[in-house]
C-alpha cells in the first residue's frame, strides 16, 4: 500500500458549502467545467459521466477511471474507491473548518500496489494528488 497525502489547502468558503459541493459527485461536471486549459491539457480527461455517488472517465494515457463514494462524513470528509482502475485506489477529501467563513482541506490517496510498483506509482499520484486540491482550493463554492 502506497499513501500520498496533498499538502493542505486553505479555502475562502465556509465549511458546509465546500462538503455540499464535493460530497455530491454531479458536481464535478461544474468543477470540471472551471479548471484552467492549461491543466486540462495535463490531465487529457474525456467522457466524463457523474451521478451523486459514482464518476466515470477516461484519462489519456491511464485508460477510464471509475470511482465511487463509500462513506460520508457529514462536513468532514468524503471517501472513494476505484471500481475500474489500472490501480486500487481509495482517496478522501478531509475538510476542516478554520472559522465561519473558511476551512482547509487534504486530499489522501492509498494506493494498493506492491513494492515494486509504489515506486514508479509515488511520483505520478503525488503530482495528481496536490494539483486537484489545488484546483479544488480555487474554485468557488
Amino acid at each position: 500500500m502506497k499513501r500520498v497525502e496533498s499538502n493542505v489547502k486553505h479555502i475562502p468558503y465556509p465549511q458546509e458549502s465546500v462538503y455540499a459541493k464535493v460530497s455530491d459527485l454531479n458536481n464535478l461536471s461544474y468543477l470540471a467545467d472551471k479548471i484552467p486549459a492549461e491543466q486540462k491539457d495535463q490531465f487529457k480527461t474525456e467522457n466524463l459521466v457523474c451521478t451523486s455517488d459514482t464518476v466515470k472517465c477516461t484519462i489519456s494515457p491511464i485508460g477510464e477511471i471509475e470511482f465511487k463514494v463509500v462513506s460520508r462524513e457529514p462536513y468532514k470528509c468524503v471517501k472513494m474507491e476505484t471500481l475500474r482502475s489500472p490501480i486500487k485506489l481509495t482517496f478522501w477529501i478531509q475538510i476542516v473548518s478554520t472559522g465561519e467563513s473558511s476551512c482547509k482541506i487534504k486530499l489522501t490517496a492509498d494506493a494498493d500496489v506492491n513494492m515494486f510498483m509504489a515506486k514508479m506509482v509515488e511520483k505520478p499520484l503525488a503530482d495528481a494528488i496536490e494539483k486537484l486540491a489545488d484546483m479544488m482550493a480555487m474554485f468557488q463554492y
